[in-house]
């Protein structure tokens, strides 16, 4: 029997192949969506913004004071300061400590002299017979009244001499010319050598107090005039006192440390002291020195400076806004506002 040729099953494998090949890829695509699907991006949730909380002041009126506050300390109002005028000798003797008790007239301290007091009595005896000799010259030569007078002129020769000597001796000497206590030495010891206008003590009258505060600040001198009133505390009780010396009016010394205290030193006299107040007790003390009443007054803190520039920051609505001021006094807390602001605006405190 005749049989069909297998060229037959070659094209029917032809036909597989591209069927089969079709399947697979169905088959793939179809795996495809088996792979699980990628999850959509959460959107950020909404975050409302944060309400600015201000600390506010009221513009009002009141009052406001600038003074002057401070510890001050007692110090004698009759002070007297020693020193040497000049320079090169070394210290011989210093007769008194911090402290000690000294009269007018006491020698405080003295320098080296040297033979200074044994040419002190030579030139006495040069003097002497300088006036022997012209004692002798009156009596034998009456009526040359040139020879009398050539030693008249070496009498007051030798006198002038002597003077100068004594002077030099004099001012070897430290004397105090007031009664009272010492209240500062300068740390020279024996042998170190002096110089000229140095302070090397202090005598101190302590029957005469005033109260001295030394400001480290030059600038809050401003406004302090003589015969301002002070408020001075001792001991918490009041008493009342009253400025009697400012930089301008203090007296002026040889001593430069004692020129450059002054500079920056007030001096008050207080009425009725308590007689457990000595040299070197403290008391606090007030001096206004500036005051006014019924003006805006502002806490410091809600003024602001900038490049020379004074503003405020105030709250309208819910927004802030920047207004420039003219300030008046300032104390320690509150400035006083002249112009820029009005009473009941609120003002942004910096804090």
């Amino acid at each position: 029997m005749w049989k069909k040729p297998n060229g037959a099953g070659i094209g029917a494998r032809k036909l597989w192949g591209p069927l089969a090949c079709t399947v697979t890829l169905t088959a793939l695509l179809s795996g495809c969506s088996l792979l699980p699907k990628e999850e959509e991006a959460l959107k950020p949730p909404l975050v409302k913004p944060v309400k600015e909380n201000f600390e506010l002041y009221d513009v009002k009126k009141g009052s406001v004071t600038k003074a002057v506050t401070g510890v001050g300390t007692f110090a004698s109002d009759r002070l007297q300061y020693l020193f040497f005028i000049e320079s090169g000798g070394r210290l011989a003797t210093m007769n008194v400590g911090l402290g000690s008790e000294v009269k007018a007239g006491d020698v405080i301290a003295s320098i080296e002299t040297g033979d200074l007091i044994s040419r002190v009595r030579q030139q006495e005896l040069v003097l002497e017979k300088a006036n022997i000799a012209l004692e002798q010259t009156k009596d034998e030569k009456r009526g040359d009244a040139m020879s009398i007078r050539m030693k008249v002129l070496d009498v007051q020769k030798e006198q002038i001499q002597l003077d100068m000597l004594n002077a030099q001796m004099k001012r070897a000497k430290l004397v105090s010319d007031v009664s009272g206590i010492v209240t500062y030495i300068d740390p020279i010891k024996q042998g170190d050598v002096v110089q000229a206008y140095k302070q090397l003590v202090t005598v101190s009258d302590p029957t005469k107090m005033k109260l001295v505060y030394e400001f480290t600040n030059i600038t809050d001198l401003t406004g302090i005039q003589i015969g301002m009133d002070a408020d001075v505390k001792i001991k918490n009780k009041l008493y009342k006192g009253t400025v009697v010396q400012i930089p301008a009016t203090a007296p002026t010394s040889d001593v430069k440390a004692v020129n450059d205290k002054n500079a920056k030193t007030v001096a008050i006299s207080v009425a009725d002291l308590p007689g457990d107040v000595t040299i070197g007790s403290n008391a606090d003390i007030t001096i206004v020195t500036e005051k006014r009443d019924g003006v805006l007054v502002i806490p410091k803190v809600g003024l602001r400076s900038y490049m020379g520039r004074d503003y405020v920051q105030v709250l309208e609505g819910d927004s802030r806004k920047e207004i420039d001021v003219e300030k008046g006094i300032v104390s320690a807390t509150e400035v006083e506002i002249r112009k820029g602001l009005k009473e009941g605006q609120k003002v942004i405190l910096n804090n």
